[in-house]
């Protein structure tokens, strides 16, 4: 009997360890193609067969969610959170007059919470949950409302979602936080394009139905299908492909948010302004930014938090995640000295303001890229964007005649769609880049031709115009109806600060 309670003891001490391990161990790299969605599951749980006398049975375990891969989640979440608050918000700030900097801090700070919010409440369910019947290519449906289940708190396990590696779980709450940041982010963009004349209460107004509207639609057409997991047979493939977001199922590829999140945004911003008009003055008096080193400032913390936004979309700590970071980096800088030595050039001297907004276009363009494409694609993607996106915010601006005050269309629009064209052009492996998986049931990665795949990002590209111009004319249009669009003329030029919150940014 001693020497029975001996072996059992050491069988299962040994089923313990080996459980650890599980939970440790690193997980299975793959070639990412798009921004992660999730397929809810029933929690997984580890079941450990007792053995029989001296010879240990084989060891049956659940995939677990990997303790590394979710400390990198979450921190890459914290990370997107501070590229709103408070970097968008000190890069916008930075770069109106001082009577309408607490404004803009205002709009960001409080539209991320808003956003935030309606994520957890209906948000996160539209996008990504299955949908039914002739809209489930456009929308989801309501199994998620308030996040019912992402929790049970009375056998204290979590849900389960997906991510790009078969066996390879995450935890569903970490998935819904890591795309409100997504969500909330998205919306502040847009309103670079109506600082110093817009009133608040239209904003959040406008902020509820475009996200509504606009952001969850788009979301979930580009990044919502059901996982590798559901891929169990190769003669399933096609009806569960089916089952996925429309421009998931065109093949279009977006790694984190060049259609979503800035060509979405971009166009939105742009129908504001031509609705709202220009500022009083525009043209004849000098509106220069207030400080460059709040704008400064806001540039390199957005870059700081963009390896959030842009790894993070790997869904895991793995290779993948290391080239969407590098390039993430490398791109960036590729483009502030583009920017910089084309502004150089042609005003004859280099600004701050040109060094920042780079950066920005260079982050904005290798968004959809960043683990779609390889080295040599950041190079490309980084030096070509800076030039394009100074002739967006100059002489593309001139010609459509439109006060974009803080150039969201010419950086976010321009820099999203160029990024999305040519992602489908550098994703090519003989170009450099991973390629993407075609077939989820074997895992083999392939790439087609380059103009087919270009062909798919134009469709896309097209789609999110279209899609967003609609909704955002909706949106203005009924808070314009509930509350008018902009503020009284003589509010505008007293500025925000005082006449719509009753504080100013600073005292004399």
């Amino acid at each position: 009997m001693k020497k029975l309670f001996a072996v059992l003891l050491a069988a299962c001490a040994i089923g313990a360890g080996s459980l650890a391990w599980a939970e440790d161990a690193p997980a299975q790299a793959t070639t990412t193609t798009t921004a992660p969605v999730v397929d809810a599951a029933a929690p997984a749980v580890a079941v450990i067969a007792a053995p029989a006398l001296a010879e240990a049975a084989p060891v049956a375990v659940a995939p677990t969610p990997n303790k590394g891969d979710t400390a990198w989640m979450m921190m890459s979440t914290a990370l997107v959170l501070l590229m709103s608050v408070p970097a968008l918000a000190l890069f916008y700030g930075g770069l109106v007059r001082t009577k309408n900097m607490l404004s803009v801090l205002m709009q960001v700070f409080v539209v991320f919470s808003l956003i935030t919010v309606l994520w957890c409440v209906y948000g996160y369910s539209l996008a990504f949950t299955e949908g039914s019947g002739a809209t489930s290519a456009f929308i989801g449906g309501f199994d998620r409302l308030f996040l019912k289940g992402v929790f049970d708190a009375a056998t204290g396990t979590f849900a389960l979602g997906a991510t790009f590696s078969k066996a390879t779980p995450m935890y569903e709450i970490v998935f819904v936080a890591f795309q409100a940041t997504f969500a909330a982010i998205t919306v502040c963009l847009i309103f670079g394009s109506l600082v110093e004349r817009v009133k608040f209460s239209a904003i959040l107004i406008f902020s509820v139905i475009w996200f509504t509207i606009s952001y969850i639609p788009i979301a979930h057409m580009v990044w919502f299908w059901a996982g590798p997991d559901a891929y169990t047979a190769a003669n399933i493939v096609d009806a569960t492909n089916a089952k996925a977001g429309l421009l998931w199922q065109w093949g279009a590829l977006d790694f984190a948010g060049g259609t979503v999140v800035h060509i979405n945004a971009g166009v939105a911003g742009l129908v504001g302004a031509y609705l709202l008009g220009k500022r009083l003055g525009f043209g004849k008096e000098a509106m220069s930014p207030h400080s460059l080193t709040m704008t400064m400032i806001g540039a390199s913390l957005l870059w700081f938090g963009w390896f959030g936004f842009n790894a993070g979309s790997a869904l895991e700590a793995n290779g993948s995640a290391a080239l969407a970071f590098m390039n993430t980096y490398l791109a960036t800088a590729c483009a502030v000295l583009s920017w910089m030595f084309t502004e150089w050039l042609i005003k004859g001297k280099p600004s701050m303001l040109g060094a920042a907004s780079g950066a920005v276009a260079g982050l904005v363009a290798i968004t959809p890229a960043a683990g779609n494409v390889g080295i040599p694609g950041a190079f490309v993607i980084g030096l070509l964007v800076g030039p394009l996106c100074f002739w967006g915010v100059t002489g593309l601006k001139k010609m459509l005649r439109v006060d974009d005050a803080l150039d969201v269309f010419g950086v976010h629009a321009l820099g999203g769609i160029f990024g999305a064209l040519m992602t489908g052009v550098f994703n090519s492996p003989s170009l450099g880049g991973p390629g993407f998986y075609n077939n989820w049931f074997e895992m083999k990665p392939g790439y087609g031709a380059i103009l087919d795949q270009l062909i798919i990002q134009a469709k896309a590209v097209g789609l999110t115009v279209v899609w967003t111009t609609i909704a955002a004319l909706i949106a203005f249009k009924i808070a314009d109806l509930i509350v008018g669009l902009r503020v009284p003329e003589d509010e505008e030029r007293e500025g925000l600060d005082i006449t719509s919150h009753g504080e100013a940014a600073y005292h004399d």
